[in-house]
C-alpha cells in the first residue's frame, strides 16, 4: 500500500513538473481590442514578448471589452492592453475620485484586479486616452492655450470660440458640464455644434474644416488624427475626467512562467507619451499603414 502512495505520489510530482514545463513552452496568447490603438499596443506587446524570446500566439484585436476582458478572465487569451479608468466598471466604482488621479487609479485597479481575478497589471503608459477638449493648432499658438484653464482665460477675455461635440458630451454630467463647472466658464448654444450621435471622426473633422466656424471638439487624448488634423489636446489640469492609461494585463500564472515579461514590456510603455501614442494611431489611422510595421518601426527607435 505504502508503494502504491508512494507511486502516486511521484506520479503526481511528475505531473506537476509536466505541466509547469508545458505552461513555460506554450505560446503566451497576446489579445487586443478591436479598435486602432488595440491593434497598435498589440503590435507593440507581440513584437516585444518574441523578440525577448517569449513564443507567443496572435489574437490581436478580438473584439470590445466586454469580449476581451472576459477571455482573459476565462483563460482563453494570457495577456492584452487595457486601460486602468475602466476599473471603475470592472470593480463597481464608477462614483470614486480615485479614478481621477492617474498614480491611484493604477493602484486600485491593480489591487483589485490581483486580489480577485489573479490578474497583474504592468507597467502604463503615460499617454491618457480619456474625453477631451482640442482646439486648431493655429489657435492654440496664436493664444498660448495648452490646458483648459488656458481655454477659461481666453472665453473670459471674448475670445472666439465654437466647439463641435456629440449630444452625450454636451449633456453628460461627467463630460462637458464636468469641465465648466471646474474650470468656470460656460458655451452658450452659439458656441456649440450638436453633433447628433457624433463621433471623435465627426468632431475633429468639423474643427478641421471649421464646419460652421468651428474651431475646436470633442476627442478622445490619443485619436489618431489629432496630429494629422493639427488639433491640439488641452490638458485637463484638474483632473476632471478619469485617467484612461492603457497598460499591459496578464494572468498570474503566465507572468510566473515568464517572469521577464514586465521588463520586456516596460520600456515601451513608459516611452508611450500622450504625442507619440498620437502619432502612432495615425500612422495607422489616417496614413493606412500596417500596425505590425508601425509597431516595428517604433520599437526600433527604443533603445532596448
Amino acid at each position: 500500500m505504502n508503494r502504491t502512495l508512494n507511486a502516486i505520489s511521484a506520479l503526481a510530482a511528475t505531473t506537476l513538473l509536466t505541466l509547469g514545463t508545458v505552461q513555460a513552452d506554450s505560446p503566451v496568447v497576446v489579445s487586443s481590442k478591436i479598435d486602432t490603438e488595440g491593434s497598435v499596443l498589440g503590435h507593440l506587446i507581440l513584437q516585444r514578448l518574441e523578440d525577448g524570446g517569449i513564443p507567443v500566439e496572435d489574437r490581436l484585436q478580438l473584439g470590445g471589452t466586454s469580449i476581451v476582458r472576459q477571455a482573459l478572465l476565462t483563460g482563453e487569451i494570457d495577456l492584452y492592453p487595457e486601460y486602468t479608468g475602466n476599473g471603475a466598471f470592472f470593480f463597481d466604482m464608477a462614483d470614486s475620485p480615485v479614478w481621477n488621479d492617474a498614480e491611484k487609479a493604477f493602484e486600485t485597479v491593480r489591487e483589485r484586479d490581483l486580489e480577485q481575478n489573479d490578474l497583474v497589471w504592468l507597467t502604463p503608459a503615460e499617454a491618457n486616452n480619456t474625453w477631451a477638449m482640442s482646439v486648431r493648432g493655429e489657435l492654440a499658438r496664436e493664444h498660448d492655450l495648452s490646458t483648459l484653464e488656458d481655454l477659461a482665460r481666453f472665453l473670459e477675455e471674448g475670445g472666439d470660440f465654437k466647439f463641435a461635440a456629440s449630444a452625450e458630451f454636451v449633456e453628460s454630467p461627467q463630460a462637458l458640464p464636468a469641465f465648466q463647472e471646474a474650470y468656470g466658464f460656460s458655451l452658450s448654444d452659439d458656441q456649440l455644434l450638436v453633433l447628433s450621435g457624433g463621433n471623435t471622426a465627426a468632431t475633429m473633422r468639423a474643427a478641421a474644416q471649421q464646419t460652421s466656424g468651428v474651431n475646436a471638439a470633442m476627442t478622445y487624448g490619443t485619436d489618431g488624427g489629432l496630429q494629422a488634423l493639427d488639433l491640439v489636446v488641452l490638458e485637463d489640469s484638474l483632473g476632471v475626467q478619469p485617467v484612461y492609461q492603457p497598460a499591459p494585463v496578464v494572468r498570474e500564472s503566465v507572468l510566473a512562467a515568464h517572469p521577464q515579461m514586465d521588463s520586456l514590456l516596460a520600456p515601451v510603455f513608459q516611452a508611450l507619451d500622450l504625442e507619440t501614442l498620437q502619432r502612432l494611431n495615425g500612422d495607422v489611422a489616417v496614413n493606412g499603414l500596417d500596425p505590425r510595421r508601425v509597431a516595428a518601426d517604433f520599437l526600433e527607435t527604443l533603445d532596448l
